[in-house]
């Protein structure tokens, strides 16, 4: 199947759904455990009848759910078929899928020298390069449950910050984050990539930049 872009998944106007790096995402509102248990079931079934299976972590007061066509690294049709109907699932048991809070975090470390300190982060977090040439400064956990690892080459003076967290959001929380991080009295530091991040710093200068699809190919 063909990976959609970012546009394309937007035109699919889904209800409740955010596209975040390489997959689709919603957070389900549940009564308790054994209703989200339940719900959680539901969906097991509708994707193994489309053959196609979904990454669901089931929560107290919550089920989140996450879809990728993992054979392209992205968002298919197969993808979209399976959120409407999770979307439909959702309404049946007297709830729906949401965006609201919903986040993708990912670590970028910036280093003159990358290449060198690539295998050593690989090692250690037992990461590993996804295939492709186009993926070469990119490390990922098998299981995807820690956090995505990129690295990006930056000067050498000093002093610099190395590490800096990428949180990818839904664009409609964009703005609602940046009102509340400069509140807590962080500053923007530069939106000049807007509408595809925003860099943030907290009030030592720490740096996080936020994300969204925008604006992307």
């Amino acid at each position: 199947m063909t990976k959609l872009t970012g546009r394309q998944i937007a035109d699919a106007a889904l209800d409740g759904w955010v596209y975040l790096p390489g997959g689709l995402q919603t957070r389900i509102p549940t009564a308790d455990f054994a209703a989200g248990l339940s719900l959680a079931v539901a969906i097991g079934a509708a994707a193994e009848e489309a053959n196609h299976h979904p990454d669901v972590d089931l929560r107290y007061d919550h089920v989140d759910v996450r879809l990728t066509s993992h054979d392209v690294r992205g968002v298919t049709e197969r993808d979209i078929r399976l959120a409407r109907a999770i979307s439909a699932l959702a309404a049946a048991a007297g709830t729906r899928t949401g965006a609201r809070g919903v986040s993708r975090l990912e670590l970028a470390l910036d280093s003159p020298a990358f290449p060198m300190v690539l295998p050593f982060w690989g090692a250690v977090l037992a990461m590993e390069r996804p295939p492709g040439a186009e993926h070469g400064d990119e490390l990922l956990d098998p299981t995807d449950v820690l956090p995505p690892v990129w690295f990006q080459e930056s000067g050498a003076d000093e002093p610099r910050q190395r590490w800096h967290p990428d949180l990818w959001v839904d664009p409609a929380e964009v703005q609602p984050r940046i009102a509340a991080a400069l509140a807590a009295g962080g500053t923007l530091v530069s939106d000049a990539e807007a509408p595809s991040f925003w860099v943030l710093a907290d009030p030592e200068g720490n740096k996080v930049c936020l994300c969204t699809w925008q604006d992307r190919t």
